[in-house]
């Protein structure tokens, strides 16, 4: 099954193990549901949204910081690698339908910013308390906001 909706998902590097068993169960459900998902293709929250979207059966694009594929979590099918440092977090808001930011820090901040700027739906899990950001408590809430936002 194939969605043509495009999502795009934020998150940390360091996390804790309840935030990547959420992440993972997150890419497991947008697999199920056939959405497109980009991330940046890293460790933390990449690599486990990566990995439940592998092992569900999805597709999952790496925009990469870096000009090689070192950095690149094992579980990314089509990576991108774009030289650009943390300017490539732009590509992840334009790459998208609805933005999932998951716990992170200044970089996911940063790429909320960019996709609330592009007027993107955001949905939060376990993220930054902002105005215009909803967060939710679970994977399935997350996947419940992408389709009533899409």
């Amino acid at each position: 099954m194939f969605n043509k909706t495009r999502i795009s998902v934020f998150g940390g590097r360091d996390i804790s193990d309840g935030i990547y068993n959420d992440a993972y169960e997150l890419g497991k459900l947008l697999a199920k549901e056939g959405y497109l998902v980009y991330c940046g293709g890293g460790n933390g929250v990449m690599e486990a949204v990566s990995k439940g979207i592998h092992e569900g059966g999805g597709t999952i694009v790496g925009i990469l910081k870096g000009g090689t594929l070192d950095e690149m979590n094992e579980y990314v099918h089509i990576p991108l690698a774009t030289n650009m440092g943390i300017t490539r977090n732009a590509l992840l808001a334009y790459n998208c339908d609805v933005a999932v930011a998951i716990s992170g820090k200044y970089g996911t901040l940063s790429e909320i910013a960019y996709a609330m700027q592009l007027e993107k739906p955001v949905v939060g899990l376990h993220s930054w308390d902002l105005e215009n950001l909803i967060n939710v408590n679970t994977p399935h809430e997350v996947i419940q906001f992408i389709k009533e936002n899409t």
